[in-house]
């Protein structure tokens, strides 16, 4: 499991001293245990799933993306390289990215699998999507690769 990985992960990160990996590994449990709790209000006792921790990881990555823009703009590049180092860090948890290639051949092959042709149909291609691509399609570039096929 994943958040098992992670743990054992952090533990050799304490052990060779590595400071920045130690770091990004306790953010990444803290960041896991916090939607455990939260799951725990919606009746979820044992924890998030698999899918929800790849979730958790992604939304982490895409914050710190986000981070090196504004620290790029704000001239701290010190700053920017210690984000890329994170990035690095919870990427290695991931699966392989589809790059933007198979990402637009997977968004046609859904459009026609249900034969969508309209905006209407984005809501369940969409969803089909996320169901067969979880943790390695960038949502948002099929979302951009479906609107624009669906009204091109």
């Amino acid at each position: 499991m994943l958040r098992d990985e992670v743990s054992t992960e952090l533990k050799q990160a304490m052990r060779s001293k590595n400071t920045v990996k130690t770091a990004t590994l306790r953010l990444i449990l803290a960041a896991i245990k916090d939607r455990d709790i939260a799951a725990r209000t919606d009746g979820v006792l044992e924890g998030i799933g698999e899918d929800e921790v790849l979730k958790v990881l992604q939304t982490m990555v895409k914050q710190r993306r986000e981070s090196i823009k504004m620290y790029e703009q704000g001239n701290r590049p010190e700053l920017a390289a210690q984000e890329a180092q994170e990035i690095a860090i919870i990427q290695s948890f991931l699966p392989e990215q589809m790059d933007d290639r198979e990402i637009e051949s997977a968004v046609k092959a859904v459009i026609d699998e249900i034969e969508a042709n309209s905006l209407k149909d984005m809501g369940t291609s969409m969803g089909l999507l996320r169901e067969r691509y979880s943790g390695r399609m960038d949502f948002g570039k099929a979302s951009a690769f479906l609107k624009s096929a669906l009204t091109g």
